[in-house]
């Protein structure tokens, strides 16, 4: 397990998860920088790019008070030596961006579950998912956005949930045509209002019970955390 792997890290905290199967869940997020998918509604956009003006020391990322696009390379040993300095009691890390399957997610995974942690990484299915056999994958499957990605059957395959954030019917119109397109059965789908808006949350509601889905409903901006 290679504990000199780096990673461009744009945010690192602990709080609860907010979202689907682990909703709830004291967790550890690593953010990671760089995304080229180019979603719309994207509450990240400060992660997409990879500015070298704006790599900054470790210790000004895990200081951060506000969302910006700096970002801090640290390797595994560095990350392991954070979460003890910083006295983290979540056992489970979020690894999310951005896009973080832009990276080899790997060694990252192994390293901290031979420490007992588990893992789950959010994606937007667009990119070869390279983690553990044991991380959880989430997938995210990002259709028609600005960036041309297409989202990868492999990606689908390997998830244990689909989570997806729709606000029209056309949201619901994809989500059916690509799990179609690639046969996708028997998967975890939760579906989640983009937005806190009434429209968004009764469209969720009545696709979930119409087709036997689960609703997620981004929990931390509810209770307004991180």
């Amino acid at each position: 397990m290679n504990l000199e792997t780096t990673y461009k890290i744009n945010e690192i905290f602990e709080t609860l998860q907010g979202e689907g199967s682990f909703t709830g869940q004291p967790s550890i997020f690593i953010r990671l920088q760089g995304c080229p998918v180019g979603c719309s509604w994207c509450d990240t956009k400060h992660t997409w790019e990879v500015s070298l003006e704006q790599e900054v020391a470790q210790n000004n990322i895990v200081s951060k008070k506000s969302e910006n696009d700096s970002w801090g390379i640290f390797t595994i040993v560095q990350l392991k030596e954070l979460f003890l300095s910083e006295g983290y009691q979540a056992k489970h890390i979020v690894i999310t961006g951005g896009e973080p399957c832009m990276y080899d997610l790997k060694p990252l995974c192994q390293n901290f579950e031979a420490l007992g942690y588990s893992c789950q990484v959010e994606t937007s299915g667009t990119f070869e998912i390279q983690v553990s056999k044991k991380c959880w994958v989430t997938v995210s499957p990002k259709v028609n956005m600005k960036g041309g990605f297409k989202v990868l059957k492999s990606a689908l395959l390997r998830a244990d949930e689909i989570k997806h954030p729709v606000a029209t019917e056309q949201h619901i119109d994809d989500l059916k045509a690509l799990l179609n397109e690639h046969e996708i059965e028997n998967k975890q789908i939760y579906i989640q209002p983009i937005s806190q808006k009434k429209r968004a949350t009764e469209l969720a509601i009545r696709s979930c019970i119409e087709n036997n889905w689960r609703l997620s409903v981004q929990v931390h901006k509810y209770i307004g955390i991180e």
